[in-house]
């Protein structure tokens, strides 16, 4: 019993580290599209790790932040990035178009 607990205990906190990395980590990719009704992009993550992949996976979507404009903004931008995760909800806080 006093495993289990050490191992949740373990997993809880990393959780919690890898999402505050998440959200300090500043990323990069290409907008695949921007809902301004519903306050969502989408955007393709660039990998910075392979040598001579220019593209990421699928694109992901993420809510935008309140206060964040995506006025300026439209599909095909290349921007930067940072992200927050809370209760599975990816949520944009830092969005600029490079």
């Amino acid at each position: 019993m006093k495993i289990a607990k050490v191992i949740l205990a373990g997993t809880a906190a990393l959780t919690i580290i890898s999402s505050a990395t998440l959200a300090q980590e500043a990323l990069t990719g290409t907008l695949t599209k921007v809902d301004r009704i519903n306050r969502t992009v989408a955007i393709q993550p660039m990998q910075s790790d392979t040598t001579g992949a220019n593209t990421g996976g699928a694109a992901e979507e993420f809510k935008a932040q309140d206060g964040l404009s995506l006025d300026t903004l439209h599909a095909g931008d290349k921007v930067t990035f940072s992200v927050t995760e809370t209760g599975g909800i990816k949520t944009i806080t830092k969005l600029q178009k490079q």
